[in-house]
């Protein structure tokens, strides 16, 4: 790619995040106006500049734990209108359906469960909630920032001087991963698991062994829902995915009971984890040692995650990947099985991307999947820029 190409990615790139913040501006006012002030009081925290607020911003979840915020549930359904319409400005139109489709899987998962769960509250699968929290005033702090989450949802946004400078962690999962519907079935995972299978699948012997992490799965993805993502992390127990632990013992013995027999299933012992631990340089199979039809597949596996964001935004990121000096850096790691349905874990990870995906859990039917940044999550990086340049000279 020439010098004026790369130019090209980085302003189509730049115009596409100012178009997205400006769409977020819009729609986040919008939803703030339609809350009374003790809806507020939940809904809207200092901007990421102030510490106590930028402390909450980095707490994020994926369990059914409480994530902060206003509830989908807690708000009319003019509220729930315009909440879900802040939340479409930070996805493309494919990215909100797999969103929605997930939230509804509450519905199903409760049945499954034989509408058993409750979590400490009177309802434990509930699709209203999914909680949206604001930290500054759009269109008014240059500095602000939004997140959405309940089970298996959490978006991560940063907005500073009119530009969405992050959009990561964003983590999608599935359970079930694969329901029957009549005719058909609903998996909102499939796109990005199928990817990966036909990308394994056209590996010759030696790039699956350089590609092998470990020959079975983990329960879960490594990263877990750490803020940062450090050389050497290993997967975090679901203890420590929860905000705080139980005061009824019964709930906390289930936590503790469903980690233990995740990991009995998994048959990992620490050095197990210390084997496919997160690190710099990335293990796993280079793109460098692909082929031109391996890349193409490779390329097609990351636009089932950057292709969440806004159209425009999603098109930026193909370019980027469509070079190949970009490409040449990524990585792919697998664990476990290649076969369709039994439990599996990959991995994709370059200088500023991590994806992991992970389906072990009811037996190859609960799917876990994040796209990280691990230059710059949250937007961590830009946003301590933006102090260093505020500060007097």
């Amino acid at each position: 790619m020439t010098s004026d190409d790369s130019r090209s990615v980085t302003g189509a790139m730049a115009r596409a995040r100012e178009t997205a913040a400006a769409a977020m501006t819009g729609a986040a006012t919008a939803w703030l106006s339609a809350l009374n002030n003790d809806q507020l009081s939940l809904a809207a925290y200092a901007s990421p500049l102030d510490p106590a607020a930028e402390t909450e911003r980095l707490r994020w979840f994926f369990t059914p734990t409480e994530h902060g915020g206003l509830a989908l549930r807690n708000q009319d359904a003019h509220q729930q209108s315009l909440a879900m319409q802040l939340v479409a400005t930070g996805l493309s139109t494919a990215g909100f359906s797999t969103v929605t489709a997930v939230m509804g899987l509450e519905n199903v998962l409760d049945q499954v469960e034989g509408w058993g769960s409750h979590w400490g509250r009177r309802r434990g699968r509930d699709p209203g909630l999914y909680w949206l929290r604001l930290f500054g005033r759009p269109g008014h702090d240059r500095v602000w920032a939004w997140r959405f989450g309940g089970h298996h949802i959490s978006l991560n946004y940063l907005v500073i001087d009119g530009r969405l400078v992050a959009a990561t962690p964003c983590f999608i999962g599935a359970d079930p991963a694969r329901t029957e519907l009549l005719g058909s079935t609903l998996s909102p995972l499939q796109g990005a698991e199928d990817a990966a299978h036909q990308l394994i699948r056209t590996f010759d012997a030696h790039q699956f062994r350089q590609a092998l992490l470990h020959p079975s799965a983990m329960s879960n993805i490594v990263s877990g829902n750490r803020p940062q993502i450090r050389h050497g992390d290993t997967m975090m127990h679901l203890r420590d995915l929860w905000r705080g632990r139980f005061s009824d013992p019964t709930l906390d013995k289930l936590v503790g009971d469903i980690d233990r027999q995740a990991e009995a299933s998994s048959g990992y012992t620490d050095a197990d984890h210390a084997r496919v631990a997160i690190t710099f340089p990335p293990k796993g199979v280079s793109a460098r040692d692909l082929n031109e039809d391996q890349r193409h597949l490779l390329r097609r596996l990351l636009t089932r995650y950057t292709g969440r964001v806004p159209q425009d935004l999603a098109a930026a990121h193909d370019a980027h990947y469509a070079r190949d000096s970009v490409l040449d850096e990524v990585h792919v790691g697998w664990a476990g099985s290649t076969d369709e349905g039994e439990p599996h874990y990959y991995r994709v990870q370059g200088p500023s991307i991590l994806i992991e995906y992970n389906n072990t859990q009811r037996n190859g039917n609960h799917a876990h999947s994040v796209w990280r940044d691990p230059r710059s999550d949250f937007g961590l990086n830009e946003l301590a820029a933006h102090r260093q340049r505020a500060l007097p000279r």
